[in-house]
């Protein structure tokens, strides 16, 4: 047995999973199903479901029109590193008209969400000295883009800047 994500997109489901799977290796288009031209709202040859890995997670797209869309309720959630690899991919789904929201969220242009989360902060926020979560967790709480260095900081205690 599979869970696999399933992803509701008004008509751009290929030009999403083609950016998705250009971001994260061990990544790939899977198939692409065609519409026979017998679904309402779609024309015959007009690309319906894609299937795709993103980081060797299954996910399936499809274009299903304006009836439903994305929003914060879901979002996929990236174990990033690296500040490095936050930076690269923050600025890859806030590219083109995403939008960055905050605490590591952000929505990208196909208006799916995402959080792109350093590790570390799953450590900062369970550390066993409430004192030391509290400050994690306060500066966490002030920032877009998360910034590894500044979140430690703040949980050993250094002052923070106010944004």
């Amino acid at each position: 047995m599979a869970i696999t994500p399933f992803l509701w997109f008004h008509d751009r489901a290929e030009e999403a999973a083609a950016f998705y799977v250009s971001l994260f290796p061990n990544s790939r288009i899977l198939t692409t199903v065609l519409s026979g031209g017998d679904v309402p709202g779609s024309a015959e040859g007009e690309v319906m479901v894609v299937e795709f890995e993103i980081d060797g997670q299954r996910v399936q797209a499809l274009n299903g029109g304006p009836s439903f869309t994305l929003d914060e309720a879901f979002s996929l959630v990236v174990d990033a590193p690296t500040q490095e690899e936050i930076d690269r991919l923050w600025d890859a789904l806030t590219a083109d008209g995403g939008q960055p929201s905050q605490c590591g969220w952000l929505c990208d242009r196909f208006g799916l969400s995402w959080q792109i989360v350093p590790p570390v902060l799953h450590e900062l926020l369970g550390d066993p000295d409430p004192d030391r979560a509290a400050r994690a967790t306060a500066a966490m709480m002030t920032m877009g883009k998360l910034d590894i260095a500044a979140l430690i900081a703040a949980a050993d205690g250094a002052p923070t800047l106010e944004p």
